[in-house]
């Protein structure tokens, strides 16, 4: 049962609050000169181990493949400066980590290995038997087999 300090990060995912930590910096995105005096950018910590215990292994180990160089050791990095505001960066991280888990959680199909049916090797086998028989006769129809 989540308490008042889980955090809902997608449809039915909740994780502790202490699971995710966030750093400011300063932004080399839009704002002008507010760049060089405010700290826009958002940098989101998201403990693999708060992610496990949320997701399970298997979803998790299809979240490290889907963030690739996101990962680090222990945590899930997801950065934001794409906005002057401190508080839509860390909309917007919250939103890419949630697209994230809503990727992960989708289990990919497995590919049933399947042959052709015989009747289509078949007309494969006589359409090739067919245009050879045809290629042949135009070299041999002129009497100039080889000669050019």
């Amino acid at each position: 049962m989540p308490h008042d300090a889980d955090l809902s990060i997608a449809p039915g995912v909740t994780l502790p609050d202490t699971a995710i930590r966030l750093r400011f910096a300063r932004s080399s995105g839009p704002g002008g000169q507010n760049v060089n005096k405010l700290s826009t950018r958002v940098i989101m910590s998201v403990s693999l181990a708060a992610l496990t215990e949320a997701l399970g292994v298997g979803v998790v180990a299809r979240l490290r493949r889907l963030a690739g160089r996101m990962i680090n050791v222990d945590d899930l990095i997801i950065t934001s400066q794409t906005s002057r505001s401190q508080i839509a960066n860390r909309r917007d991280c919250m939103t890419k980590l949630r697209e994230l888990v809503v990727q992960a959680r989708v289990v990919p199909r497995v590919r049933k290995k399947t042959r052709p049916p015989r009747g289509a090797i078949e007309r494969r086998l006589a359409n090739k038997r067919h245009q050879s028989q045809l290629k042949g006769e135009r070299t041999h129809r002129f009497g100039m087999a080889g000669d050019h």
